[in-house]
């Protein structure tokens, strides 16, 4: 590889800019005419706009972007999160014109980004998964029938995409066909598939991931867990590794199936494999794999030292694995999402122009962030304004030096989600680490900020 177009904005195009640059690689940033004055194509070689704010019309077009790499002899790309990443037509459409996709082959992303044959992978592969409908439907009568096998409470998923988005849960039969209605039509508008599978709803669970890589022939490796159970609407707020509910062994198991799972379907590049976790009795569910880096990756890179991005591209130029037993992970690594939204009026978004930006640093401090003093956030994109990470020795020490530094963030001219991660690091529950994927929604935002 030699030039990377990085089809992607904000802080991961910056990120992953940042990781071409300590390879010897140039690099080409795309922006729609809403991201005119972002730092990534300040940071890139080369910036083309590719069209207007609408991500459909610019980071969605996939045609124009490969357009764009082509004329500007590109021989790979990046995608990044969201967008176009797990995209396999997008996948197929870099290779037949040859240019390497740093990510898993189209197959793969084909396999995992279907959530009912990602299921059937892992149940070949001797890996548990939620008891859920073997398929996935587009039409309430039809899914009536599977919705009586699985048992109320359940969850419906997108088939496709993720982040929330399609997903609902239906606590009895008298509320299943209003809420699959709503299920389909969020999932079509988001990821242009209305199709949803069924899985029974656990209500005190835990959201384990475990981050892998893979060389593409059946070798892989893991870099250990991420805890991401603080969420909001099945929305990610706060990610930590280690996670503070597993035991060794337990750890040991589920970050063992994720390898077997990597291996088993000869998957290539950084990616993460999700588990529902039950603390009650210590069981885990394997619910899908996100075929892409993660928003949190850099709670993993902090705790091992092993830059993730870097070694896509590495994976990516057919240099294989650079380890094949997992690294040591030390410490305790916590991540804020610092988000331009407003949690004491429900997490609206608050788009509008930054006045203030002093973020704080120091040795157990990482911020990547594409923010700055006069940058306008704009209302058409993730509000997603840049990741505090924050490590210590051990978790109680993580948590002191967090509430130090959030103390220290000073943003103004946009509401942020700050108060609210203070708020959470004053609650006994967090603190005790008593948590699961519905506290925050249950506690209510009332009750936290």
């Amino acid at each position: 590889m030699q030039r990377v177009l990085v089809a992607n904005r904000g802080e991961i195009a910056l990120r992953v800019i940042r990781a071409c640059r300590k390879a010897g690689l140039e690099t080409v940033a795309i922006h729609s005419e809403a991201d005119a004055n972002s730092p990534h194509l300040w940071a890139a070689d080369q910036a083309v706009c590719i069209g207007p704010a609408p991500a459909l019309k610019s980071y969605l077009n996939g045609n124009t972007i490969l357009h764009v790499a082509k004329a500007t002899g590109c021989d790979a790309l990046h995608p990044g999160y969201g967008f176009l990443a797990e995209n396999a037509a997008f996948a197929t459409g870099c290779a037949e014109n040859d240019i390497i996709f740093i990510g898993p082959a189209a197959e793969a992303i084909e396999i995992m980004g279907d959530k009912a044959e990602a299921r059937r992978a892992a149940m070949r592969l001797g890996v548990p998964v939620v008891p859920g409908s073997e398929g996935s439907f587009t039409k309430p009568e039809t899914a009536a029938e599977a919705a009586q096998a699985v048992g109320f409470p359940l969850l419906l998923k997108a088939r496709s995409g993720g982040g929330g988005r399609g997903m609902r849960v239906v606590e009895d039969a008298n509320s299943f066909e209003s809420m699959f209605q709503q299920a389909t039509a969020e999932a079509s508008a988001a990821f242009g598939d209305g199709g949803v599978y069924l899985e029974r709803y656990f209500s005190r669970v835990r959201h384990i991931e475990v981050q892998v890589l893979g060389d593409g022939d059946g070798n892989a490796v893991h870099l250990w867990e991420r805890d991401c159970s603080t969420q909001r609407r099945h929305q990610k707020l706060v990610e930590e590794a280690h996670s503070p509910a597993l035991d060794a062994a337990t750890r040991k198991a589920i970050c063992v199936s994720a390898v077997e799972l990597t291996k088993g379907i000869n998957y290539r590049g950084a990616g993460t494999v999700e588990f529902l976790y039950d603390p009650s009795d210590k069981s885990f569910y394997f619910i899908e794999m996100n075929t892409r880096i993660q928003v949190e990756h850099p709670v993993t890179e902090v705790l091992t030292g092993v830059d993730l991005v870097s070694e896509q591209l590495r994976i990516a130029d057919g240099q294989g694995l650079t380890f094949v037993t997992p690294p040591i992970a030390s410490g305790h690594a916590i991540e804020f999402r610092i988000n331009a939204e407003d949690p004491a009026h429900a997490f609206r978004p608050s788009p509008g122009r930054i006045v203030s930006w002093r973020p704080p640093s120091g040795a157990d401090i990482r911020l990547d962030s594409h923010t700055y003093p006069g940058y306008e956030v704009p209302s058409f994109y993730d509000s997603l304004l840049g990741k505090l990470i924050v490590c210590g020795d051990d978790r109680d020490d993580a948590l002191v030096k967090s509430r130090l530094a959030l103390d220290r963030f000073i943003v103004e001219g946009v509401a942020t989600t700050i108060p609210f991660h203070l708020a959470l690091l004053g609650d006994p529950e967090f603190q005790a680490g008593d948590i699961h994927t519905g506290w925050v929604d249950a506690r209510g935002m009332g009750g936290l900020v």
